[in-house]
């Protein structure tokens, strides 16, 4: 068991809007076995002076796509599942390496990947993962050509159905045998699309996407597995509709009305949001089409983050880096423009413990039993030590290079201190 004794550093626990004096915390194997200033590690332990920097849990990202992130639609779609897996696996060292130690994978057939990172074969951040996405047809999975419907009863599935990436579902009985199926591969939640979306051509963005008959069904077979689901969604009508049928994170959500808000505080939904604009950041489309409906969404998130935040909304982060490698790229970068909403302490807590309370939702599906986005004695040691202060300057969480030690499970994968 590897034992390392990070002292002089000036800890954000993911919790307080304050660093704590200079501490030192002990870290024995995975877990964090002690935090203060007077402890010692045993001999032969690792000793890391942190110099007085900041010491703060790993990042992150509960709204990410470890198979559709690096790559343009065009060749994701034409790509076979083992070379892109290869890839995918590659990019997930990039992840960690940009600070973010945990990611809710939500959509997408990262299974394989996921159990090469917690086999220690590559690096990369910890997986929740919701496996094949489940949408309708015409819905916002529905990826198939203009000429490939109405389709034939019967017909082999598409590729990327037939790999796992997403399940086109219609009906009850239908969307009962998907989503066990789903959870049946490893999914520690269900993602299922319930209206329409940006990267999609034939699912307009006012679109509802399944009823709440088919809603209430996937719902009910998450919760029989005890874990949750979670859908893609962006108008009000939708939202409430999904609420009706006990859906518990609502992911992007941009046309949100302040009832709606209400509504989804008084019943502990989660909103999933992404710090989407119109700026030199924003995602690149290889579509005129697709871009204009990016463009329709973003300009509303500031009322919505008015709503939340007035009603006290349960807010998560997440990037939704699609289909677009220099977006990916700003993984940091992104979480830092939280602050044109929020403060640094609350946009840290947001990726940190907030976060890690919404991955929590999946009950005994957790793969990975124990408390994230904290520093705390017994917590799973996903350890930043940060060059300054992002409470004071969240701008450096954009940078990777400002993190000079990145721990996940124990493991050191980055150190720029001399021990």
């Amino acid at each position: 068991m590897t034992v390392t004794l990070i002292t002089n550093a000036h800890i954000f626990d993911g919790l307080s809007p304050d660093l704590s004096d200079a501490t030192s915390v002990l870290v024995e194997g995975d877990r964090i076995a002690g935090i203060g200033p007077g402890i010692v590690g045993p001999d032969g332990a690792l000793v890391i002076d942190a110099g007085g920097r900041t010491l703060m849990p790993g990042l992150i990202d509960v709204h990410w796509h470890s198979m559709l992130n690096f790559w343009p639609i065009s060749k994701v779609f034409n790509a076979d599942m083992g070379l892109l897996s290869i890839y995918a696996a590659h990019f997930a060292g990039d992840v960690l390496r940009r600070g973010f130690t945990t990611v809710r994978d939500i959509g997408g057939n990262c299974f394989g990947v996921k159990r090469a990172i917690d086999d220690g074969l590559v690096a990369g951040p910890r997986i929740y993962p919701s496996g094949g996405m489940l949408s309708q047809t015409s819905g916002h999975m529905d990826f198939r050509g203009a000429n490939d419907v109405p389709a034939q009863d019967g017909a082999p599935l598409d590729y990327m159905e037939r790999v796992g990436h997403f399940l086109l579902a219609d009906g009850v009985p239908e969307v009962i045998k998907r989503t066990r199926e789903v959870l049946r591969m490893g999914a520690t939640q269900i993602k299922a699309m319930a209206g329409g979306g940006v990267t999609t051509l034939y699912d307009p963005l006012d679109v509802a996407e399944y009823t709440l008959a088919e809603l209430s069904a996937i719902v009910e077979v998450a919760k029989t597995w005890n874990t949750y689901v979670a859908i893609h969604v962006n108008t009000d009508a939708a939202i409430q509709t999904a609420l009706d049928a006990g859906v518990k994170s609502i992911e992007h959500g941009f046309f949100i009305t302040d009832a709606t808000a209400k509504r989804m505080a008084d019943e502990g939904a989660w909103w999933s949001m992404q710090p989407f604009m119109l700026d030199e950041d924003a995602p690149t489309f290889e579509s005129d089409f697709v871009t204009a409906k990016y463009e329709s969404c973003v300009v509303g998130l500031d009322a919505v983050v008015g709503h939340t935040k007035k009603y006290g909304v349960k807010t998560a982060f997440g990037t939704d880096s699609l289909f677009d490698p220099a977006t990916s790229a700003k993984q940091g970068k992104l979480l830092a423009k939280l602050q044109n909403w929020y403060t640094p302490y609350e946009a840290l807590k947001m990726a940190t413990h907030d976060n890690a309370q919404l991955l929590k939702l999946c009950g005994p599906r957790d793969p990975y039993v124990g408390d994230l986005g904290v520093i705390q004695e017994g917590a799973w040691a996903d350890l930043l030590v940060v060059d300054g202060n992002p409470l004071e300057n969240l701008d450096l969480v954009a940078d990777p290079t400002n993190f000079v030690i990145i721990m996940k499970d124990g493991k050191l994968y980055q150190n720029r201190l001399e021990p």
